[in-house]
């Protein structure tokens, strides 16, 4: 790593889902859903994922909560689950928007706020969405700008995505970073020519074909101890 990398950001960008917020209720929700079928979780959520890349692809825009519902209409039927539109918006809307944070996640951003840090959260969700995360969880007031994709209609990964995140904050690529449990988002931002710090969270991998971003921990408060100690 050269010296000039391990400076410090102008800017550190959160994804949200996982990164900041416990899943651990809405994985319980969706699965209740889908009959108590809890091993069919990650296929909804890659199917999730998946179809926000088809709607980017094909040059469409709809709320990440929507397609969530629309994945779990699908994999329902794939299972011999019937789900009707307005029951899957109701779980995933209600799965999404009381999440709590990660119990490490508030003591963290005080310190990296304290320590000079400028936090820009950066999620696939909704503004509206967003917003009620935040309140839920008490996180509105850790953040000093709340970005959603909707702004530029196109989900992360896509390079746009991140070269508007980082206009829209007024720095170059090289001048933002990632915080992502998510190892498709970092692979995007450094591929994007951000900066990155991965969360390990549990059943969270780095995309090995991917560049390695220059923090990867456990878990946030390991990540910023490590972010505070760059000059």
């Amino acid at each position: 790593m050269i010296l000039k990398e391990m400076t410090r950001p102008k800017i550190l960008f959160f994804d949200v889902n996982e990164t900041l917020l416990d899943l651990t209720q809405m994985k319980r929700q969706v699965g209740e859903a889908l009959h108590g079928r809890e091993d069919l979780l990650s296929l909804w959520f890659t199917t999730m994922l998946q179809y926000s890349l088809v709607t980017t692809a094909s040059g469409q825009y709809e709320h990440f909560g929507n397609i969530g519902a629309a994945a779990l209409q699908m994999v329902g039927a794939n299972n011999n689950i019937h789900i009707k539109e307005n029951k899957a918006r109701e779980v995933i809307v209600n799965a999404l928007g009381g999440l709590p944070a990660h119990p490490e996640v508030k003591a963290a951003l005080i310190e990296l706020k304290e320590s000079g840090y400028k936090l820009v959260s950066f999620t696939n969700s909704s503004n509206e969405g967003l917003k009620k995360q935040f309140e839920s969880a008490g996180l509105i007031d850790y953040f000093d700008e709340r970005l959603s994709v909707q702004g530029v209609g196109k989900f992360k990964p896509f390079r746009e995505t991140y070269d508007w995140g980082a206009k829209k904050m007024g720095i170059k690529p090289n001048e933002a970073l990632l915080v992502a449990a998510h190892g498709w988002d970092i692979a995007g931002a450094l591929w994007a020519g951000w900066r990155g710090a991965f969360i390990s969270r549990p059943g969270a991998q780095l995309y090995p074909l991917a560049p390695q971003p220059e923090i990867n921990e456990s878990n946030l408060a390991l990540a910023a101890t490590k972010l505070i100690s760059l000059k």
